[in-house]
């Protein structure tokens, strides 16, 4: 491989269950090795890689040789406390036949939910790449509640991306990428080669999870695209079984499902806004103030808010909702919760004398938003 092949020079893997343990119960440490020779191969090139791995659970499941385990919160952390190190072992070992250290970094979505944390959690990130060391990301699923988790690696791989500023977003997983059709029920199914929007109808073709390994199917894969493409990253769902996956997809092979990336990307702020907060709450809008955000690029006004729900603090994300109850966009509200429900429908210059204080007209700042359709 020539340097004039490479297309990319930062790169986020993203590896499945199911990738790495070929669909059985115990990790397949022939496939890690495969996987590890070609990211080895790439950086050698000067390619800088960030690998997402999935597989802590599975790896702590075969560690204890596959205990029985009652299906509760806790019994999965144990297990991803036992298998977290043998994961990273493994990986250690692996790059280390090729001369590489590694260097782990375990998330949960208050890291990113904080913008000091997520800020704290890039610098690290970078601090990595930039010393030749392999970062490996997992979700801190041994202390982490359903709460306080991103839920699943497809949309943390997608916000490491992000933090690291990366050029293309390779999901790796069981599947060739995204089909026309569900390929395990249709023999006319079709591969999609390239996606230049995602929308509704492309969302209903993302099915489930096909092995039952993971805790991504499809529609998160969609999901994590459609979060590094408005960042200005390429992305590409492809398996990780295909012969030189990475190589070939880091020189722009034709391989898998090849999402374009957005023209003109969010800004960094607007990145942490759609991929860090969850939102706590939604602002109902109405039809003229719906228009106003998407089509004229103007900031919510008090006056166009119809209702308000949910729990939220000043400076908290929310969602931003049209009367069917159709998310279109994304901000930081400049009103708590209860405030905003006393100033709901009222002009702007009201605001003083309902609440006794004014943070400004704007309830949602065009600045700190994001319109997503």
């Amino acid at each position: 491989m020539n340097a004039s092949e490479i297309a990319y020079r930062r790169v986020v893997v993203k590896l499945g269950t199911s990738v790495l343990t070929s669909g059985s119960r115990s990790l397949d440490k022939a496939q890690m090795a495969e996987l590890t020779r070609q990211m080895a191969h790439l950086m050698k090139a000067g390619v800088e890689v960030v690998l997402c791995t999935s597989g802590a659970i599975a790896a702590g499941r075969e560690h204890l040789h596959h205990p029985q385990l009652p299906d509760t919160m806790a019994s999965k952390q144990l297990l991803a406390a036992v298998g977290q190190s043998q994961l990273i072992l493994a990986w250690s070992q692996l790059f280390g036949i090729y001369g590489f250290n590694v260097g782990q970094l375990l998330l949960t979505r208050a890291d990113l939910h904080d913008r000091e944390r997520y800020l704290n959690a890039r610098d690290t990130l970078n601090a990595l790449l930039h010393q030749g060391i392999v970062p490996i990301i997992n979700e801190n699923d041994a202390v982490a509640t359903a709460e306080i988790k991103v839920g699943d690696n497809d949309n943390l791989s997608a916000r490491a991306a992000l933090l690291c500023d990366a050029d293309l977003l390779i999901l790796l997983t069981d599947q060739k990428g995204l089909f026309d059709a569900d390929p395990r029920n249709n023999p006319d199914a079709k591969l999609i080669p390239e996606v230049a929007n995602i929308d509704d109808s492309l969302r209903r073709l993302a099915g489930g999870s096909v092995s039952g390994l993971g805790t991504g199917g499809m529609a998160t894969k969609l999901e994590a695209a459609d979060i590094a493409r408005r960042a200005g990253i390429e992305v590409v769902i492809a398996s990780g079984q295909h012969p030189d996956v990475i190589k070939k997809l880091v020189c722009k092979q034709s391989v898998g499902t090849h999402f374009c990336a957005i023209e003109h990307p969010l800004e960094s702020r607007k990145q942490w806004i759609l991929a860090g907060p969850k939102p706590s709450g939604q602002l109902v809008l109405d039809d003229g103030a719906v228009n106003a955000v998407t089509n004229k690029g103007r900031s919510l006004l008090s006056k166009g808010v119809v209702a308000v729900e949910g729990e939220f603090e000043r400076g908290d994300t929310v969602e931003l909702t049209d009367v069917n109850g159709r998310v279109f966009a994304r901000g930081l509200a400049r009103y708590h919760a209860k405030a905003l429900q006393a100033i709901a429908g009222k002009h702007s210059d009201d605001i003083e004398s309902l609440l006794g204080y004014d943070y400004g007209d704007a309830v949602v700042h065009r600045n700190d938003m994001v319109v997503l359709q």
